[in-house]
């Protein structure tokens, strides 16, 4: 190999490097932040769902920090356990699961649509079977859902956020679960309250 070969093969080796380690260093910095928020959000939900500090805690929590957290959504055979804010926007996917504004909360009448990332907290939703269950835990109240159904659609059909007679809780992600880039298609659960 001449030595120009091994000079242009030492600088590819060495720009490989770097790029890697901008990779990791970027990915451990991500799932450092999705874990603070997950944290500092169970404990503000702790606060809230406790009667004797409720009022001490809206004196001190501001509007926007009270008003954004909905609950805990957790899908216990799935080993599924994660926060549940308002918004969709990547900003919020990328620390929690999202409820989209248009839909009903958990709980109400009507279809809640949650959103969430599938490399993240919706990652075990490639398990899910018909007949799971999900709870979803609201400051005051606990819900459960039973899964009737998953689908594949495209990201352009919104029929899965159409309104329900009854309490239904519909999941959205992106699929298929490995695509690596922005994934052609949307995996749903939908989910109907058996409280």
């Amino acid at each position: 190999m001449s030595r120009t070969a091994r000079k242009a093969l030492s600088v590819l080796e060495s720009s490989l490097l770097v790029a890697g380690l901008a990779c990791l260093g970027w990915s451990g910095w991500v799932k450092a932040k999705e874990h603070s928020f997950q944290i500092e959000q169970r404990a503000l939900f702790e606060r809230m769902s406790s009667p004797a500090l409720q009022a001490a805690e809206h004196a001190a929590a501001s509007p926007a920090e009270t008003s954004k957290l909905i609950g805990l959504l957790e899908m216990p055979r799935l080993k599924l356990s994660a926060m549940v804010v308002e918004g969709d926007d990547d900003e919020t996917l990328n620390v929690a699961i999202g409820h989209l504004r248009d839909t009903p909360l958990p709980g109400e009448a009507g279809n809640s649509a949650l959103a969430g990332h599938r490399d993240s907290f919706f990652r075990p939703l490639k398990g899910i079977r018909v007949g799971d269950e999900i709870q979803v835990t609201l400051p005051q109240r606990n819900l459960r859902y039973r899964v009737e159904r998953t689908l594949i659609v495209g990201p352009k059909d919104l029929s899965v956020l159409k309104p329900s007679p009854k309490p239904t809780l519909t999941l959205i992600t992106c699929y298929p679960f490995s695509y690596i880039g922005h994934a052609p298609k949307r995996f749903v659960v939908q989910a109907s309250q058996i409280d």
